[in-house]
């Protein structure tokens, strides 16, 4: 008797229930519920695989759907109205690429003017859920993608040598992109403003609770004109030199133009660029400073859209090195006072911040560019004419290129580039996913 117990209990299962007391399961019993659970672990661990699966598939396509949606979007300039078959060309051949065992279930505009839509489905076999008698499931996915969320500035140089064909073309090239993002008759969620500079800006009234005018580095009000303090003889070279300082060298840069809607206003405002009028010299750092003051919803202008899917970017063009007509150059003059002398730091009675100290307009340049890159502005440099190394490794400096490449900068060393130069950026600025 006694040897049949101490058996048993070699053969037992020994636990405790919550109570305390001790149970005992025979073998007999523990193989039984084996029995019994080893299918629900089993599906349970193959459902779980098979979704996985699932999930990867549909991540698959829709990082697919994705990319075509984007290619689809950049023919959008040359296919308008999607009847060519070129946007649906450029889905079908980034599909095949990415996933060549989906299948494009529709291509069609979107729900926003200048965009296309793109829905496709994938086919994934399943293994453990074809137990189940479920061999397949089906995984779908769609993108939008187009010239949409967009807040663009441009930034162009009108000093002086940019008179005649450069700023005709560079006009042209503005309105012609201006065109495309935001075509005549269609509502689009695009704004455009437009910031012309020489060695100041000059704005309208009330914008920043000061008189239509120019604009000093510091904020406070321009001078139409040489300061009285330079009118002094001390500052005269040569000595016996008379004043030689144009009086309205304010007054022919065309006004800013904040972020506008209304197509109209915006090409009313590029075409008001002549480069005429007397030269102040090429201050890039301001024209860059108010390019993030209009594209920010902050004062002094509130136009710009607080929105985080809103894509904002400054398209700067220059012909010139960042001067004040100190630093050497073909516009160099060898006198003083003269119109340089009127610039946005000299307005403010600054006569430091200038070539002869290492080049601190090149400095403000960078330090504005990075302002408004942290702002979340992407800019696009573009450098017209002929420029010399250290002004082209600046300009693609500020640009907001990709690393190992020079996607966001352009050289145009004619004025009959300029237009091809606004088109590819026109590609990229179509490069934007609207879901």
């Amino acid at each position: 008797m006694n040897r049949s117990i101490l058996s048993l209990r070699r053969r037992a299962c020994l636990f405790r229930n919550g109570k305390g007391s001790l149970l005992y399961a025979t073998e007999g019993a523990s193989a039984a519920l084996i029995a019994v659970l080893l299918p629900l672990v089993l599906g349970i661990m193959g459902l779980g695989i098979d979704s996985g699966m699932l999930y990867l598939s549909h991540s698959r396509l829709q990082a697919a759907v994705d990319s075509a949606a984007l290619a689809g979007s950049l023919q959008l300039p040359y296919d308008p109205s999607m009847d060519k078959g070129l946007v649906t060309a450029a889905v079908d051949e980034f599909m095949t690429a990415n996933y060549p065992d989906a299948v494009v279930k529709s291509v069609s505009p979107g729900a926003e003017e200048r965009s296309v839509t793109v829905s496709a489905e994938a086919t994934v076999d399943t293994i453990f859920i074809g137990a189940l008698g479920i061999g397949s499931s089906t995984v779908r996915a769609d993108a939008s993608a187009g010239y949409n969320n967009l807040e663009v500035v441009f930034v162009i140089d009108n000093s002086g040598s940019m008179r005649g064909s450069p700023i005709e073309e560079t006009n042209r090239a503005a309105t012609r992109l201006a065109d495309l993002i935001m075509p005549e008759g269609m509502a689009t969620s695009v704004k455009i403003g437009l910031v012309p500079f020489r060695g100041k800006v000059r704005l309208p009234a009330d914008v920043d609770g000061l008189p239509s005018g120019c604009r000093n580095a510091d904020g406070s009000l321009n001078k139409d004109g040489l300061l009285d303090e330079y009118k002094k003889p001390e500052y005269r070279y040569p000595s016996d030199s008379y004043l030689r300082v144009a009086s309205r060298t304010c007054t022919g840069i065309p006004l800013t133009q904040g972020l506008t809607a209304d197509r109209s206003v915006i090409m009313a405002a590029i075409d008001r660029q002549d480069a005429r009028g007397d030269s102040s010299g090429t201050v890039i750092s301001e024209g860059l400073k108010w390019a993030r003051h209009v594209l920010t919803p902050e004062a002094p202008f509130t136009e710009g859209s607080a929105a985080k899917d809103m894509r904002k970017v400054i398209i700067l063009l220059t012909d010139g090195d960042t001067e004040d007509g100190s630093c050497g150059g073909s516009y160099r003059v060898s006198y003083t006072p003269n119109n340089y002398w009127t610039n946005a730091y000299y307005g403010m009675l600054d006569m430091d911040s200038h070539c002869e100290d290492g080049g601190v307009l090149n400095t403000a340049m960078l330090t504005e560019a990075q302002l408004a890159k942290d702002a979340g502005i992407e800019i696009f440099a573009i450098r017209y004419g002929v420029s010399d190394t250290v002004d082209k490794e600046l300009m693609r400096t500020i640009a907001s290129s990709k690393s190992g490449t020079d996607d966001h900068y352009f050289d145009a060393p004619s004025p009959y580039d300029i237009d091809d130069v606004f088109k590819l950026i026109g590609r990229q600025l179509g490069w934007r996913l609207l879901r």
